[in-house]
């Protein structure tokens, strides 16, 4: 199979959500010699824009974007300690760090934004649920993080989005560290009333929403100041 045909088929395997078949290409392609960043820029990538922008015209759903997200973690799994192994990098778009606010457990869209970060070139910590201001703030230090993206899914957990900002000012982390909201029930209203640095309504904008505050894209979702 040329290498043409081998990227288009990775390419395919994102769109299908097909993670055995995305790993087993990728695994394919580091035993013929083509460059990891080669099937990650030009097989998988292309793949997941594709699913994005399908997922934004509503003509493909959330249970297409997650399966296509695992599709493209499973080719990573494979492509990432080839990359190391090569003593290569992934240019890095940035460092985000995301999370679910304290006192949720929800994360399938945080999860995806992550992907979709990962994806676009994005350096992504993610957390996981239930996750304090501090913590947050921790690792963000650290890790010397451009945004951090909390997520909530209910309404009653949405006071966390609000402590993180609260406590990334006390300690003087922004204007520095961007911090965004996401979760189904937060607003644009919300987003400007505790002063965050916006919300997405789903994961294609929460990438749209990053690339802009960090300087590499126009953005397509909401900014609140």
């Amino acid at each position: 199979m040329p290498e043409s045909e081998i990227l288009q088929a990775m390419r395919q395997s994102v769109i299908d959500g097909a993670p055995d078949m995305a790993r087993s290409l990728a695994e394919t392609g580091v035993e013929r010699g083509l460059e990891p960043l080669t099937a990650i820029h030009d097989g998988y990538v292309p793949g997941m824009s594709y699913v994005g922008e399908q997922f934004a015209l509503r003509k493909m759903f959330l249970p297409d974007m997650v399966a296509s997200a695992e599709a493209m973690k499973a080719a990573m799994g494979v492509l990432e300690p080839e990359l190391k192994r090569l003593g290569g990098s992934r240019p890095t778009a940035g460092t985000v760090v995301l999370g679910t606010a304290k006192g949720d457990i929800h994360e399938i869209g945080k999860t995806l934004v992550g992907t979709l970060l990962s994806a676009n070139g994005f350096k992504v910590l993610d957390l996981g649920v239930d996750v304090s201001a501090e913590k947050f703030a921790e690792v963000a230090r650290e890790a010397g993080a451009n945004v951090v993206g909390v997520s909530a899914l209910l309404t009653t957990t949405m006071k966390g989005q609000k402590r993180v900002i609260e406590f990334f000012d006390e300690q003087g982390l922004r204007p520095q560290i961007k911090v965004i909201i996401g979760g189904a029930p937060v607003t644009k209203q919300w987003a400007e009333e505790i002063r965050s640095d916006g919300f997405a309504k789903d994961a294609v904008g929460a990438v749209h929403l990053v690339r802009r505050l960090v300087g590499t894209g126009d953005g397509e979702a909401q900014a609140a100041h």
